[in-house]
């Protein structure tokens, strides 16, 4: 068989098979190069991926904590009550601290309104005078029951459970609850 003899198949075979040796070590590099930047991106994804999925698997701590004494409050009166945060880190301080507004509507029952303002979690302030929680962010004004009265937030002020407890008051503590 001659050179000339070859047909337009065999030409083309040979014409693939002769740079085949670079593309194997190309191709090689190439899956190589995929394969590290693979584990690369594995090894910096799962801390990532850990870190923004563990706080939807991790339960909030909630805890009762005590606020005073039964014979403290007076009824229908609304004093705020400080206590430790139930999510509080143990290098917190100061900031471990949170307050409510606590109302003893009559006899054992109370209510505990949450000192942040729904719409951007600014402090509230009662103002007995007028029997209204005031938030100085925004104008929020909310009703002696928690309710909005005008301004721009979108709901009530949050609620925290209640119970007394061997004659002492305590509060359902949770994470800080805004918006």
């Amino acid at each position: 068989m001659s050179v000339n003899d070859e047909t337009p198949d065999t030409k083309a075979a040979v014409a693939i098979q002769e740079p085949t040796q670079e593309l194997d070590r190309r191709r090689f590099l190439n899956r190589l190069s995929l394969a590290l930047s693979g584990v690369a991106a594995i090894l910096v994804g799962v801390p990532v991926i850990g870190f923004l999925i563990l706080p939807l698997l991790r339960e909030v701590p909630r805890i009762w904590r005590p606020v005073g004494a039964l014979g403290d409050f007076k009824e229908g009166d609304i004093v705020e009550v400080t206590f430790e945060d139930s999510s509080a880190l143990p290098w917190a301080g100061l900031t471990q601290k949170t307050a409510a507004w606590l109302s003893r509507q009559q006899g054992d029952k109370f209510v505990a309104f949450s000192v942040n303002c729904s719409h951007l979690g600014c402090p509230v302030r009662w103002e007995a005078n007028a029997q209204l929680f005031m938030c100085p962010c925004h104008g929020g004004v909310y009703y002696k029951n928690g309710q909005v009265a005008a301004g721009p937030p979108p709901r009530g002020l949050t609620k925290y459970p209640v119970r007394i407890q061997s004659g002492n008051v305590e509060i359902l503590t949770s994470a800080a609850p805004i918006t």
